[in-house]
């Protein structure tokens, strides 16, 4: 029987399609039997200012190890120390660019991103690492949550000390502040408005260009942990501190929410777990390095400040109306205030004297 030449490409495109769909088939079929195919490998590129051979890195190192392993080599944290790739607002940048997948950051410039990233932060909060405890506890879910919504995963938050004022010329009293030249992270509005409120003019600079500014005169007092100074290697500068903490300075190590999305769900779990017990290590060591470190201080010279308690009292009444002029600007939510200060009105941390460094 003879067919029209219509007739003869119908039956053609049906037997084309037929074979299609017989081939789509037996891939469907080769992919039940194999399984889903797992997910491309991942290397998250960290940058942190902690230089190598610091304890901070060997810690980060040590988590991405771990991690590696974990996953099998699915995912695996390059790190870059030494501030190479620039300060906390240019790893963002190259974050959001793509170019970096994390950065170990201050509050200050999460900030941008979630503005009560800096609430631990905030001037004369804290007394002692009992009450840090016990905020960290009640607030840090808060905040982490905030952070992805703004964009970031955090991995680990690690406790850096407390922050006290150090200088190249001797500051006894908020008086002798507003003479000197007094350095503020860039993008930290909670450091500038205490400083405003106080009666100071301060510098904004990035962490990076601390150590040079210090040389140059450029700024003359700045406020770290005693092993923050050492550290980022401030302390050949310093020549006094100021016995009243300051503030409570931490670290977030964070990744782009969408990498942390490209991930499969137990991979997210090994890296998490890696990297808070990280932070945890980080912290403990932290606290007993920066005991180590103050009495390093004082043996090269550094002459401890101590304010009595009048002193201390116009200090704290400064705190008091930065903070609730912060509220008032909107620079930080009252609610997350709330939060904190009912994490320190439980039994366990209430009416606890004030550290000082000469405790250490």
């Amino acid at each position: 029987m003879n067919h029209s030449p219509l007739a003869a490409r119908s039956l053609s495109i049906a037997s084309n399609s037929s074979t299609r769909w017989r081939m789509l088939l037996a891939i469907a079929l080769v992919g039940l039997l194999l399984g889903p195919l797992p997910l491309a490998a991942q290397t998250l590129k960290i940058a942190t200012l902690a230089p190598e051979g610091s304890p901070w890195l060997r810690e980060l190192r040590r988590a991405g190890d771990e991690v590696e392993a974990a996953t099998e080599g699915r995912v695996k944290l390059k790190y870059y120390p030494g501030g190479v790739m620039g300060n906390d607002a240019t790893v963002l940048r190259k974050m959001r660019l793509g170019q970096l997948q994390g950065g170990m950051l201050t509050g200050s410039e999460l900030s941008l991103l979630y503005k009560d990233a800096q609430t631990y932060s905030l001037p004369f909060l804290f007394q002692d690492m009992a009450e840090v405890d016990a905020v960290r506890k009640a607030m840090d879910a808060t905040i982490e949550q905030g952070l992805a919504e703004g964009g970031v995963r955090v991995l680990g938050m690690a406790g850096v000390g407390f922050a006290y004022l150090m200088s190249v010329q001797p500051i006894n009293t908020a008086a002798d502040l507003r003479q000197a030249k007094v350095w503020v992270p860039q993008n930290d509005r909670i450091s500038e408005i205490t400083f405003r409120t106080g009666g100071v003019s301060p510098i904004s600079l990035p962490l990076s260009d601390v150590f040079t500014s210090l040389q140059t005169g450029q700024i003359d007092t700045v406020g770290n942990t005693p092993s923050g100074a050492i550290l980022l290697q401030w302390h050949g500068r310093l020549r006094y501190l100021l016995d009243i903490p300051l503030a409570y300075v931490i670290g977030f190590l964070v990744i782009n929410e969408r990498d942390w999305q490209a991930m499969s769900e137990p991979d997210r779990a090994a890296l998490k777990a890696a990297a808070e017990a990280a932070s945890r290590r980080i912290d403990n060591n932290n606290r007993a390095d920066d005991e180590k470190a103050l009495a390093a201080l004082k043996g090269q010279g550094l002459a401890v400040i101590e304010p009595d308690a009048e002193e201390i009292a116009r200090w704290r009444e400064v705190g008091d109306r930065a903070i609730a002029q912060m509220v008032a600007e909107g620079v930080i939510s009252g609610d997350i205030l709330e939060g904190i200060r009912a994490a320190l009105a439980t039994p366990d941390t209430a009416s606890r004297p004030p550290p000082t460094a000469a405790d250490h």
